[in-house]
């Protein structure tokens, strides 16, 4: 097994549509990147505390690959917002891949300059591409939310 972090908005939705991939193992919400040790979703929402919704995927890399990953994460976001998706606002939901190893980044790398060679965004990505940093787990509310309801997707 392997892990993987990515933030890219409000970690419900992300955690949702990851969930559903063939090959991930299980998935868990909650904050990275930051400097506020063992932050709660209200610090994290009051956009103080450096950290942004992530979600932490465990993974089968015989059944998913990591670069099919990070192919998933920039089709099913926004990657050209800075500090948005959608109407969420704030530094809490930037666009951030989180890698483990040299092999990752340099994935990570090659495939959004491939995204960017290829025009496929008017505006620039603005992806975040840094090692991974601790991972704060959030609140059990806040784990398989949208499952929890029944509810495919966040709605804007």
């Amino acid at each position: 097994m392997a892990k993987a972090m990515f933030a890219a908005g409000c970690f419900w939705g992300v955690e949702e549509f990851f969930r559903q991939l063939n090959g991930i193992i299980n998935t868990r919400v909650g904050y990275a990147g930051g400097h506020t040790k063992n932050p709660t979703y209200k610090e994290v929402c009051k956009d103080t505390t450096g950290h942004a919704e992530t979600v932490e995927i465990e993974f089968d890399p015989s059944v998913i690959s990591y670069e099919a990953l990070v192919q998933f994460f920039f089709d099913h976001h926004n990657p050209t917002t800075k500090n948005r998706q959608g109407p969420d606002i704030g530094s809490q939901y930037r666009s951030i891949i989180f890698y483990y190893s040299k092999e990752e980044e340099k994935s990570a790398h090659k495939i959004k300059t491939k995204l960017e060679k290829s025009k496929k965004y008017r505006h620039p990505i603005v992806t975040e591409i840094i090692p991974a940093t601790e991972f704060y787990p959030a609140e059990d509310y806040h784990q398989r939310y949208l499952q929890k309801r029944n509810i495919s997707h966040c709605s804007n």
